[in-house]
């Protein structure tokens, strides 16, 4: 009863393992994503990469708060203006529109 209680303790701490070891890895230079790159992004990596680039321009500005409604408005703004400039990166719709209001 005993061998049996620890193989499925190991059977399922092997289940829970076995999938994070299976997900693939990549890295992504932000700097570099194009606004066509951002646009045809799946729904869950494109809230990643707004959230990250959220977070990163509010750091460089100094905030150390969190403003949702305007976090969504300004991901849908981005959105507009890259769709309107495929061929740029999102990166410079983003230093422009802080250059624009500051």
């Amino acid at each position: 009863m005993n061998k049996l209680r620890t193989a499925a303790i190991v059977g399922c701490i092997a289940g829970i393992m076995l999938p994070a070891a299976t997900q693939a890895q990549y890295m992504l230079n932000m700097s570099l994503v194009t606004c066509a790159q951002y646009v045809a992004m799946p729904s869950d990596q494109s809230r990643i990469f707004s959230a990250w680039m959220s977070g990163w321009f509010n750091r460089k500005r100094g905030y150390t708060y969190v403003n949702i409604q305007a976090y969504e408005r300004n991901v849908q703004n981005v959105k507009a203006w890259c769709a309107d400039h495929p061929g740029e990166l999102v990166m410079t719709g983003l230093e422009r529109a802080n250059r624009d209001t500051k």
